[in-house]
């Protein structure tokens, strides 16, 4: 089976600090990001939507704060990451506005992506974001997680926003191209592994250690990425990115390794809809509305007839009908207060009657799932 670049309608592209970032002077290679950034342009020009996530915030703010001794303290690399993070903007700006290219800073924690709350939060801003034809640009929240709330690595970070926002896949620019049976950097003899449709202990044994320097993942958080993304339905690749356009390069066929998920990321999210999350309320829609849903549109508030039990905006709930047949399930747009409020009514006149404007649909399509 063959995968390129190509097919990639929402793409998340991961950076690492050994690439970005030059570790003996500490500031940003921008030679290599202007090229990073025409290949992100010639992609976007093909209509695939890109979001960035990148380390180098602490390699970059060390240099500006004169921190290059070896080993710093968490509250040096936590304002290291302060001063690096606007530095790192600042770059990525910079690149990207040659091309007429907005960017958007994101800045997240292990919990943002956790948490229901923040991570709908999040994913409705990164996703409004794309919609407008921005590059977010991710990194950990460095300033404010401490050990016990942070990812520590970015590959992981990257996994976790591709599964957030729905990415058809996953780009990990790494200094090697791909998995191998073994550590090529100790066994020039190890055979380079182009594919893999299952994680196996036998893949998993095959990770390395993380190598020196800036780098704070190796092969064994990119398995673990992987893992996170193809559950999502979301391919992943790890690319050797330390050329210059490593898109572009990847693209043409340059050696990596593919990992590939067993679904589409709108299936894997809908699985999790209906396998992973409890209901906490219902919503019983007119025949209408049922007729509307068997076609596979997004459940309106005209169509509702009532809201029963008690939940918040992006809760699960159980869509039935007037005789009290489930039909489907589905994460809910507003709070069964509010949900209520606007039941029977048109989706313009939910600002009037809210007092703030919010989604036109109850239950989005892509967040609805039939089940009768």
């Amino acid at each position: 089976m063959s995968e390129d670049l190509s097919r990639a309608r929402r793409l998340v592209v991961k950076i690492g600090s050994s690439l970005l970032v030059d570790q003996g002077s500490g500031a940003v290679r921008r030679d290599w990001l202007n090229a990073l950034a025409d290949d992100i342009h010639h992609l976007r020009s093909a209509g695939t939507e890109i979001l960035v996530v990148s380390s180098g915030a602490i390699a970059v703010g060390r240099r500006h704060l004169g921190l290059m001794q070896k080993s710093i303290r968490l509250e040096e690399k936590q304002a290291a990451a302060a001063c690096g993070q606007i530095q790192l903007a600042h770059a990525y700006q910079e690149a990207l506005a040659r091309h007429g290219i907005s960017v958007a800073q994101i800045l997240l924690t292990l919990g943002d992506t956790e948490e229901r709350r923040r991570h709908l939060n999040a994913r409705s801003t990164i996703v409004q974001l794309l919609t407008m034809g921005a590059v977010p640009v991710v990194n950990e929240n460095d300033t404010v997680a401490t050990t016990e709330i942070r990812f520590g690595d970015n590959d992981r970070l990257a996994a976790r926003v591709a599964a957030m926002i729905s990415a058809d896949t996953l780009v990990l620019l790494s200094d090697i191209d791909g998995l191998y049976e073994s550590d090529p950097r100790e066994n020039p003899e190890a055979v380079h592994v182009p594919w893999v449709g299952d994680i196996s202990p036998a893949i998993e044994a095959m990770a390395g250690k993380a190598p020196a320097g800036y780098s704070s993942g190796g092969m064994e958080t990119k398995i673990a990425a992987a893992k996170i993304a193809t559950a999502a339905g979301c391919r992943m690749v790890i690319s050797n990115g330390v050329d210059t356009h490593p898109l572009e390069r990847l693209a043409a066929g340059a050696r990596c390794t593919w990992f590939v998920p067993s679904a589409s990321p709108l299936t894997a999210r809908k699985r999790w809809i209906v396998g992973s999350l409890n209901p906490v309320g219902e919503v019983v829609v007119d025949a209408g509305a049922q007729s509307a849903l068997k076609q596979g549109k997004s459940l309106l508030p005209p169509g509702v007839v009532c809201v029963r039990g008690s939940f918040a905006r992006g809760d699960a709930v159980i869509i039935r009908s007037n005789d009290g047949q489930e039909i489907g399930r589905g994460l809910s747009a507003y709070s069964n207060v509010d949900a209520a409020r606007i039941a029977g009514r048109k989706s313009g006149e939910i600002a009037e009657i809210l007092g703030y404007r919010g989604r036109d649909e109850l239950i989005h399509r892509d967040d609805l799932v039939l089940t009768g």
